[in-house]
């Protein structure tokens, strides 16, 4: 009997396309201890997942091993067929894909999708399975497990969606756990609450854990080894600390450098955008014979943006980030109270999801010189000039000009994306998201984009992310949102240091990476992180909204409203426990 419960040696797997052979792992060895949690961390492409699904003799077609070995737990994985698989699929082994939406049925509750798993991997009968699923997801966090397998997934958050992921890749407590990006585009408070419940399972059932990631502060907090693979090549592996603070190989320290930093301050005065008591609204529900009802998104927003500075919108998914994004971008028109621009100024949107922004039928050149056909350049090889130039600007080439977006990869569609918004030519590019799910190089790439666009051109950047420690390193001031409301915005370093809004402290607590000792305590609160910002959405009020979570609430907190004070070097903040530094110094706004 091997030392180890998994035992890959030599492993060749190559894919066999009508272009030719197209090698995915080289050579890759590894192995894993019982009870160990080792993390893979690579670019996009670099052959994380292609190594785990083997694992799990689930290599795509036309993928095919074509050299090694692969043991696990006394399996000979590789010699293995498909009947003999499936009875290690689930029991042995279980998978938890990073995007649990795609995973899930639509079109069956909750209960449902994990009866039939329980039915399928155990010998319950179908009452048995129903307790036993409430069971399950009682351990992964979720309240009201009764109500929470009559709904179907859309009814849930995200947070909640990858938690019914974790508790059907429990139903037969396996030996091992392969947790594939499972915390990507989580915002930081979900995805601690994924973290903490991954660590309790592994620690409860000695459950042995395969983590791929491409974010390294996610794999310094979990894991205990990792392995850096680079095209199909293990590079460097070792102790999980050691090999993310002491990098050796190129590679990997180009993976913990990865996020480049702004360049000087924003020192004009001078305010280009000016949002007065927003309130924007949305409809919910409605058919043939109701009326939809109309609900605030969000309320009383009030926000100045100078000219040259990148402000960053931060908060949980749901709190209203992307709203107040297409908002201020023109795309919502049902809102109150009034956003000044400074003259013809038309912000201009980089979205989070650029396939999905990029007509699929039109060739990029075609895409690119949209916006000068609407800015009224009518000379057609003018047009392709400055979207060819835009190209190399933008980190491409002209080949670019004929491909279609599909061709492109994740990064390279965002930097389409970036390129329409400059050619727009407008003074404000509005970023939902640009960087969200892409692996940390592409993500640096895009960054570094966006710095020196800024750089060059002086223009203003709104930043919108549930990245704190990436707004830490790029923006110059920051505004969190909570259920639709500014609880507090200031200068970054003022904001990271000295929060004040407990909501504020929460994120920064629930952050990973550069956060202090004292946040890092904090973050193991078990008091802070319970709660689901998808249980309080939509909820109306006469209190403070963060009243339900919030650890140090009063009876004041449950009865009024808090007004925006100003503190010291304008720094603003919605909460009744915060005080400004003296009485004279109090400002109501």
């Amino acid at each position: 009997m091997s030392e180890y419960l998994v035992n890959i040696k030599n492993e060749r797997l190559s894919f066999f396309t009508p272009a030719g052979e197209v090698k995915a792992l080289n050579d890759v060895s590894l192995h894993l201890k019982e009870g160990e949690v080792l993390g893979i961390v690579g670019e996009s492409g670099s052959g994380k997942s292609v190594t785990a699904y083997s694992l799990m003799g689930l290599t795509a077609y036309p993928g095919r091993l074509i050299g090694g070995s692969i043991e696990f737990n006394g399996h000979q994985i590789d010699q293995m067929n498909e009947a003999q698989m499936r009875k290690i699929r689930g029991e042995e082994i279980s998978l938890i894909f990073q995007d649990p939406m795609t995973s899930l049925n639509p079109v069956y509750t909750i209960g449902n999708q994990i009866c039939e798993m329980i039915l399928l991997h155990t010998k319950k009968t179908k009452q048995e399975a129903r307790e036993r699923a409430k069971e399950l997801l009682t351990l992964v966090g979720i309240n009201e497990p009764e109500k929470r397998l009559k709904q179907y997934p859309h009814e849930l958050s995200g947070g909640m969606r990858q938690r019914v992921m974790i508790a059907q890749a429990m139903i037969a407590s396996p030996r091992l756990l392969i947790a594939d990006e499972p915390t990507t585009a989580l915002d930081v408070i979900v995805q601690a609450q994924i973290l903490r419940l991954l660590k309790k399972i592994h620690q409860e059932n000695q459950t042995s854990i395969l983590f791929i990631s491409h974010d390294l502060n996610v794999i310094r907090e979990i894991c205990d080894r990792v392995l850096v693979v680079y095209q199909g090549v293990i590079v460097e592996q070792g102790d999980a600390e050691q090999v993310l603070s002491s990098p050796r190989h190129e590679y990997t320290k180009r993976l913990v450098a990865s996020i480049p930093e702004k360049t000087g301050r924003a020192d004009s005065q001078k305010e280009i955008l000016k949002i007065s008591h927003l309130d924007v609204f949305y409809r919910e529900g409605g058919g043939f014979f109701k009326k939809a009802s109309r609900k605030k998104a969000l309320s009383d927003v009030s926000l100045s943006v100078r000219e040259g500075e990148i402000l960053g919108i931060v908060g949980e998914s749901g709190c209203g980030k992307s709203t107040l994004s297409k908002t201020i971008a023109g795309l919502n028109r049902d809102y109150s109270g009034t956003i000044e621009t400074d003259g013809d100024l038309r912000p201009q949107m980089v979205f989070q999801d650029p396939f999905g922004s990029l007509n699929p039928a039109k060739k990029i050149g075609w895409i690119l010189e949209e916006p000068l056909r609407v800015r009224g350049v009518s000379d057609r090889a003018e047009r392709k000039r400055m979207a060819e130039e835009m190209l190399v600007k933008i980190g491409l080439d002209e080949s670019f000009y004929s491909r279609r977006p599909r061709e492109l990869s994740g990064g390279q569609r965002q930097r389409i994306s970036i390129g329409t918004a400059l050619l727009a030519d407008s003074r404000l590019l509005v970023a939902d998201e640009p960087v969200s799910a892409l692996d940390v190089t592409v993500q640096s790439q895009i960054l570094k984009l966006l710095l020196d666009i800024h750089e060059e051109r002086k223009n203003t950047l709104l930043f919108v992310s549930h990245d704190l420690n990436v707004v830490r390193r790029v923006c110059h001031r920051v505004a969190v949102l909570y259920l639709g409301e500014v609880v507090e915005s200031g200068a970054v370093e003022e904001i990271y240091h000295n929060p004040c809004h407990p909501y504020t402290r929460l994120l920064l607590a629930s952050s990973l990476g550069e956060n202090s000792e004292k946040e890092k305590a904090e973050r193991n609160d078990p008091g802070e992180l319970v709660s689901d910002i998808g249980e309080n959405f939509g909820r109306e009020s006469a209190g403070c909204p963060f009243y339900p979570r919030c650890p140090k609430r009063s009876g004041r907190c449950a009865l009024s409203r808090p007004e925006t004070m100003s503190l010291e070097n304008g720094h603003k903040v919605k909460c009744f426990g915060c005080q400004a530094p003296s009485a004279e110094g109090r400002q109501k706004d």
